[in-house]
């Protein structure tokens, strides 16, 4: 008895001493994992059961393209993306390709070989109407998410993750902080209803603090939010609880208080008004200008191309269309839920109506709303997009596990957290290098869609190369 009560005594004393080392190692060593960073030990049980989910499934759990918003297929790409791991499959595509609404493109007999294909090479934004027109190097790039909504640990690693990749940076409507800047990487900046970092006191637009932003090299354009995807008709939302005091600094707005901007810009009620704060911005910052808009009325479309096809310079240098799928860290359900089109419905119709007012060379087209793996992106180029933005992608390559905690503050992998508790798991450095690899990855996949349809480049991508199950389009 005496001896097993020794063997008991010490396979008590080398289980803790086990699971203290494992405590010390997931929290303050290895810096890969913010889970287990978070939730020491507890953590790995995350990654347990994701490893052995795929057995499990087979037999009694949800399918892998069942979840919602983005099922595990999708987030799993992303994941392995980021990581550097093979998204080679074995066996076959686990896609129901007669599914309705599923994308298939129309490979050539001849396709191009990796040898023969064309360096993509951007297209120039503002040329001929601005001083300081910009050429993104990159067809995929990071849309607007702001400081607050994410944490300024996230912010950091997107920047210095875009500037390894060669990509630009949106700052989203809520200003642009010091974690913007510090990777280098180029950055459209975005003013919303609210003017968030370039307003006054009394929230209407400041030309001098414009100035000063538009001075910094780094900053390549400047975009206009009408409406977002997520929540057309209302302004951004940014609970109290999350808006610190380095946040209400950069927005101009008081700490503590839950920052709602207005439904829409307080000095555009139609749309001459509407050109002229864009000429406003351009006059001042030289730089290229666009607008950021979900599509909903029709009429606006006919009216608002009908004006700019009688004044071209007067124009957006870009259009951005978000989808009404898009992403948010807060807003009404009604409005996430039933309010704006799809950009399966949105892009298609903006790109042909830019032709019939033949202002398709003049406005370059920029496509959001759950573009995020080279199907979709690939899809949208050839539907019209110049340039493809993805939010909830790059949330993906740092590491959101849709928790869907996004308003709460309370993010486990310190996302969307600027709580120091969750925001430390996340390792900025480790992280930026989880970026680069996925826009690249998603730049490798997409040229290889184009190359299988006998295209050189990602820009010969058209729409007679792409279709959908349900709904094919012709352009």
């Amino acid at each position: 008895m005496v001896v097993l009560g020794y063997v008991l005594a010490a396979v008590v004393l080398l289980g803790l001493g086990t699971m203290s080392w494992y405590y010390v190692y997931d929290r303050w060593i290895q810096r890969d994992h913010a889970i287990r960073r978070n939730f020491p030990i507890y953590g790995r049980f995350r990654y347990v059961m994701e490893n052995l989910g795929e057995y499990f499934r087979q037999y009694w759990f949800t399918a892998d393209w069942e979840e919602r918003p983005f099922n595990r297929l999708t987030r799993a790409w992303v994941y392995r993306s980021a990581k550097g791991v093979s998204n080679y499959v074995a066996f076959g595509s686990e896609v129901d390709s007669q599914q309705p609404g599923h994308i298939y493109f129309l490979h050539s007999a001849f396709p191009i070989n990796d040898d023969e294909a064309e360096i993509y090479t951007g297209k120039w934004i503002g040329k001929g109407i601005v001083g300081q027109p910009y050429k993104p190097k990159s067809f995929f790039n990071i849309s607007g998410m702001s400081y607050g909504a994410l944490s300024s640990a996230a912010v950091q690693a997107l920047s210095e993750g875009a500037a390894m990749a060669g990509i630009w940076m949106d700052t989203g409507e809520g200003g642009l902080s010091s974690h913007h800047l510090k990777g280098g990487c180029d950055i459209c900046f975005q003013i919303g209803t609210a003017k968030y970092g370039v307003r006054d006191a009394n929230g209407n637009l400041d030309e001098e603090r414009l100035r000063k932003i538009a001075a910094l090299p780094q900053v390549k354009m400047f975009c206009i939010k009408l409406s977002q995807g997520a929540k057309p008709g209302r302004g951004g939302i940014l609970p109290g609880s999350k808006v610190t005091e380095e946040i209400a600094g950069i927005r101009g707005i008081e700490e503590g208080k839950a920052s709602i901007s207005p439904s829409r810009h307080r000095d555009v009620t139609d749309i001459p008004s509407l050109v002229a704060l864009i000429n406003r911005v351009r006059k001042v910052v030289d730089k290229p200008v666009g607008i950021k808009m979900a599509v909903g009325s029709y009429e606006f479309l006919d009216e608002f191309f009908d004006y700019l096809s009688q004044h071209q310079d007067e124009a957006p240098d870009f259009m951005q269309i978000d989808g009404g799928e898009g992403g948010t860290g807060a807003a009404p359900a009604p409005l996430a839920d039933y309010v704006g089109q799809s950009i399966t419905q949105a892009l298609p119709l903006v790109a042909q109506k830019l032709r019939g007012y033949e202002l398709r060379n003049r406005i370059r087209l920029i496509a959001s709303g759950k573009l995020l793996t080279p199907d979709k992106v690939a899809w949208a180029i050839c539907m019209g997009a110049d340039y493809v933005v993805s939010a909830r992608g790059y949330m993906f390559a740092l590491g959101c596990i849709q928790a869907m905690k996004c308003n709460t503050g309370h993010c486990p992998t310190g996302v969307t957290s600027n709580d120091p508790r969750f925001m430390r798991g996340l390792d900025p450095t480790r992280k930026a290098v989880r970026v680069a690899n996925y826009a690249k990855a998603v730049q490798h996949d997409v040229e290889a869609i184009a190359h299988a349809c006998g295209c050189m480049s990602v820009r010969d991508l058209k729409s007679q190369h792409v279709r959908v199950n349900g709904g094919d389009v012709m352009m």
